[in-house]
This record gives structure tokens, sequence and C-alpha cells, in this order.
């Protein structure tokens, strides 16, 4: 078995962009499940649900876990206590591994770290994953943590230094972008093969949250 692990950004920017049903195609030619967290099932659809503004984004996305697009980890055997556990842990190591102004920098959420906290107890299972994520923090926090005092001083406009390696085997985490599904969907003919429409969506993607540079998006449209 293997799975796609979904963080609510990578959704919305989907759902943003109306590539919902692309998604769906996608999970169709997929040997394998695409699962989120119930703390991410909070922020797309509980959470959005109660304001005006996305609740139409909300039940879209409930839509995907309605028609069992999107899946839970026990239907892969996993406890939700376990995730709760080691999304505590989680939590706890990431927003203490960097300072500044002798303060803890908060790092990631709930969220990302339930997420984060998943794709271990997969790998320990044996399970093959991805985790489907378009926020950079996180995804550099995993895949270069040696980075990302340099990113959060630009973001925070001050010094940040990291005080220690982290506990936890985030290296192991892999991951891909909204923009890396689209262009997966480009190439199996979910969407049309029209390279201006291909740029379009990705632009698309990345003004809608997914972070991805210009100059990525071109070696994606040259591939």
């Amino acid at each position: 078995m293997k799975s796609i692990i979904f963080d609510s950004g990578t959704l919305i920017t989907l759902s943003m962009n109306n590539l919902l049903d692309m998604l769906r195609e996608l999970k169709k030619g997929f040997d394998g499940k695409f699962i989120i967290t119930r703390e991410v099932e909070n922020e797309i659809v509980f959470k959005p649900m109660r304001i005006k503004r996305f609740k139409l984004g909300a039940m879209r996305l409930k839509g995907l876990i309605d028609d069992k697009t999107l899946e839970f980890p026990d239907s892969l055997g996993i406890n939700e206590k376990e995730i709760s556990r080691m999304t505590k842990d989680i939590l706890k190591e990431a927003n203490s591994l960097y300072v500044a102004k002798g303060r803890p920098v908060h790092i990631i959420d709930g969220g990302e770290a339930s997420i984060l906290s998943l794709s271990k107890l997969m790998r320990d299972k044996g399970i093959e994953n991805m985790i489907a994520m378009d926020e950079r923090t996180t995804r550099m926090l995993c895949e270069r943590p040696e980075n990302l005092s340099h990113l959060l001083n630009r973001k925070l406009h001050t010094k940040v230094t990291q005080q220690r390696k982290t506990n936890f085997d985030f290296h192991q985490s892999s991951f891909l972008r909204s923009t890396e599904l689209i262009y997966v969907a480009y190439k199996k003919g979910i969407i049309p093969k029209d390279r201006e429409l291909l740029d379009a969506m990705l632009y698309a993607a990345k003004f809608k949250g997914a972070a991805i540079s210009s100059s990525e998006i071109k070696i994606l449209g040259k591939l």
C-alpha cells in the first residue's frame, strides 16, 4: 500500500483554482490512498464552514471526503490516539528548535504536525507515502533544516539561530506540491495537452499559495 497525505494548504489551493475534479481523476489512477488527518479536516471543513466567505469552498472539500477521494488514517489501521500523541511531541520539538531574541520561534501548527506524525507512523508500518504540501517552512524543516534559519531571518527581520538538531527523522519525509499534481495530471492527459493552459494553471497555483518559483515553472513547462 502507498499513500499521499494531504495538507490543508494544498487542498485549498486546488479548490480555489477549481481543480478538485482533477484530484478525483488522479485518485482513480493512483494505486493507493489519498489521506488526510482529522486536524486537516478541521482546517478545510469545520472551521471554514462557520464563515460565510469560505463556506462554499468547505462544502466542496467535504465532497472529497463524502465520495472517499480523501480518507482517514483508520482506513490504514492507524489509530487516531497514536497520531495525537506523536503530534504533541512533534509540535513541542519543532517549535523549540529555533530561537530569536531568546525566545523559541513558532514553526508549525497542529495540522502540519499531524501530517508529519502520520507520515512517520506510516513509515514505521512500512507504508510508502508522500506529503502533498505547498507551504515552504515545514518542507524546509524536513528537507533543508540548515537553511531554514536564513528563511526565518528574512521573514521575521531578526536573527534566528538553530538550537540543536531534531530528534525526529523529518528528513525521511518526501514532499510534492499542488504544482506537481497539476503537472502529473497534464502528463496523464487529465488536463488537455496545452502548454499555455499548463503554464496558466501552474501560475494560478503559485499565486494561490504554492511555494514555487517562476524558474521552476519554466522547467516544468519544458519537460
